[in-house]
């Protein structure tokens, strides 16, 4: 998923240069004039020049931007590099120091950079273990995880958990027991063999399967909606969950990897610029999934820009005005 960059240009012009090595485009204005709200200028940080970095997606874009918001109300001036391709790249660009600080998620430093293959299910004990090691092995160190948790679920209508009673995993293990005809399932290829995906998941909850349908990860969600699948594989910050009315089943025996949001950068940049941290770590506080679903349906289903409703969130809340 990819969204558009900033559309409004209020007191700033576009200035786009070429990063040696990388072919990633740096879009170095913030078209908004950004005042302090609760974040307040740090005399630390006046003149700081920060390169803030995401993912190509649409929730870790809006992160990018929440935290150019918060640097800029700080202080801070900010060079825009949201939206590089996959998270190889934006990993790299972050130990190459083409970036300075992006978000990251728990289960991806631990399983993905870190190459573990079993994931730690309570979420502050993944967060501790992969800071661990990411400091350890490359001098990458994590602020403070959010709430915001953009794990694997198992998603149905609201009308179908309504009428059936489904909340969690657990509820919707004892109503298939006693209505295998309704276990109509559809995932990725992918995760209908990965060992922490549907085989792993199914010997957790024990849950039977009488269809399986594959399908690509967008049309998933639509399938769901549509009753071509009763349950289905998503992801629980997705803008779709809220623009479909789909209800995320709760994982309650925490089998699916935790991924947490956090800022990242390289530990010897934080203990150079420790105030960052102040003004970072409220805002990773303030979200969590509801409010994520939220944002990334307006980029998504609404089709606001991603910037805007950076913003306006940060606004909102009083972060900014």
């Amino acid at each position: 998923m990819k969204a558009s960059r900033w559309l409004r240009t209020v007191l700033a012009v576009t200035l786009t240069v070429s990063v040696t090595g990388c072919g990633l485009n740096v879009n170095a204005a913030l078209p908004y004039q950004v005042r302090p709200g609760s974040i307040r200028p740090v005399p630390s940080l006046e003149g700081l020049t920060v390169t803030v970095g995401s993912k190509d997606f649409t929730e870790n874009i809006i992160l990018g931007y929440l935290a150019e918001l918060a640097l800029s109300a700080a202080g801070v001036k900010v060079v825009d590099l949201t939206n590089i391709s996959g998270s190889n790249s934006a990993r790299q660009a972050l130990l190459n120091g083409q970036i300075d600080l992006m978000w990251e998620y728990t289960g991806t430093g631990w399983i993905s950079y870190q190459g573990n293959t079993q994931p730690i299910p309570d979420e502050r004990q993944q967060y501790d273990a992969v800071k661990a090691a990411d400091e350890r092995r490359f001098g990458i160190t994590w602020l403070d995880y959010s709430p915001v948790n953009d794990t694997y679920a198992f998603g149905t209508t609201e009308a179908y958990a309504r009428a059936h009673g489904l909340r969690s995993d657990s509820d919707l293990t004892a109503f298939l027991k006693q209505h295998p005809d309704q276990a109509v399932f559809c995932v990725e290829t992918e995760f209908a063999s990965r060992q922490d995906g549907m085989p792993g998941v199914q010997k957790a909850y024990g849950f039977p399967v009488t269809t399986l349908k594959t399908f690509g990860t967008g049309a998933i969600y639509s399938a769901i909606a549509n009753g071509t699948c009763n349950f289905g594989e998503i992801f629980t910050t997705d803008g779709r969950i809220a623009g479909l009315h789909l209800r995320v089943l709760q994982d309650d025996k925490k089998f699916f990897p935790q991924y947490n949001a956090a800022v990242t950068m390289k530990k010897s940049y934080l203990a150079e610029h420790p105030a960052l941290a102040g003004v970072l770590d409220p805002v990773a506080k303030a979200l969590d999934n509801e409010q994520m679903i939220e944002l990334c349906k307006q980029v998504d289903v609404d089709g606001r820009d991603a910037g805007q409703v950076a913003h306006d969130w940060m606004a909102a809340k009083g972060f900014i005005t």
